[in-house]
């Protein structure tokens, strides 16, 4: 595996729906504690080297949300107030760019292209719930922008390991580079 070089001045973080109300559920192969913990590692690192953060989440409002039909019908139970917070242990922090999204990707219908472009972000270090939906959904679409992409596996989960699993060792080596988190913070170090 090469060796991860982060040139600073044109890498962000992204991270995916680390709210209140998706990281209350069970996820695998981590649980949300431990992905919430990581995702706070990188972050405060990219703080502390001035490096833009941005925090997605999703406010799941039925009239405003892609329903298209599918096999799967679900609905969306009454949601608390506070559902669609981002988990105090992230943030936001002064400097975060928070971005709210209304379907799995956050590029789709928000600013976040822009915000990178602004920026001259070329790579997105990612990471977040769920690793096979919001974090696929959103690298996707980098990847079909043309940014760089690193992918953090243990700071991301999904409801089910299997799910996780596939979608780190069959669709994000296609688009990007998995790395861990302690492998992050040594290439930010440098």
């Amino acid at each position: 595996m090469p060796e991860t070089n982060i040139i600073h001045e044109r890498t962000c973080l992204v991270v995916i729906d680390l709210q209140k109300g998706i990281t209350s559920g069970q996820v695998f192969p981590r649980n949300a504690s431990e992905v919430i913990e990581n995702a706070s590692k990188i972050a405060d690192e990219f703080r502390k080297r001035k490096m833009p953060v941005f925090l997605v989440h999703v406010k799941g409002t039925p009239p405003l949300g892609l329903r298209p039909d599918t096999d799967s019908k679900q609905s969306l139970p009454e949601m608390p107030p506070d559902w669609a917070d981002i988990v105090p242990a992230l943030g936001p922090k002064e400097g975060d760019v928070v971005i709210m999204k209304r379907q799995w990707g956050a590029f789709y219908g928000t600013e976040l292209e822009m915000q990178l472009r602004r920026r001259g972000i070329t790579t997105i270090v990612l990471c977040g719930i769920s690793t096979n939906i919001g974090v696929e959904s959103t690298a996707r679409f980098a990847y079909e922008y043309g940014f760089n992409q690193i992918f953090v596996e243990d700071a991301m989960a999904s409801r089910s390991a299997e799910e996780h699993a596939f979608t780190v060792k069959t669709t994000f080596p296609r688009m990007g580079r998995v790395r861990s988190t302690s492998e992050i913070l040594s290439a930010l170090a440098r």
